[in-house]
């Protein structure tokens, strides 16, 4: 499965195996647009702004869906990873959001 995430997270689902392979690999926009379009893909997309300025930034619907993922051997993800901490507490809109820097990072759980 594919997931799109909102932060530089993975979350393996450790009750299936004790070791697991992370691959990690900053894409482009570009890439993740092909990445998406036509894939099935899953929303793990927690926060409203963020949903919806990575779908203006993708020119692809990526859905709010606050969600628990658990990822298993072949899964795949695009994470929108801000490089900046946010204070504790602090949630953005998306004037806010489109002001700070990311990176958007390709992953991929092997064993």
């Amino acid at each position: 499965m594919l997931y799109v995430m909102n932060a530089l997270i993975v979350p393996v689902d450790f009750e299936l195996k004790d070791q697991f392979t992370v691959v990690l690999k900053k894409i482009d926009i570009e890439m993740a647009k092909r990445l998406l379009e036509g894939s099935e893909f899953v929303s793990a997309i927690g926060h409203q702004a963020t949903a919806s300025v990575l779908s203006q930034l993708l020119g692809i619907e990526i859905p709010f869906n606050r969600i628990t993922v658990r990822l298993r051997p072949g899964d795949m993800c695009i994470h929108f990873a801000l490089k900046t901490r946010l204070p504790e507490g602090v949630v953005l809109n998306e004037e806010e959001l489109r002001k700070l820097d990311y990176d958007l990072v390709f992953s991929k759980v092997i064993c």
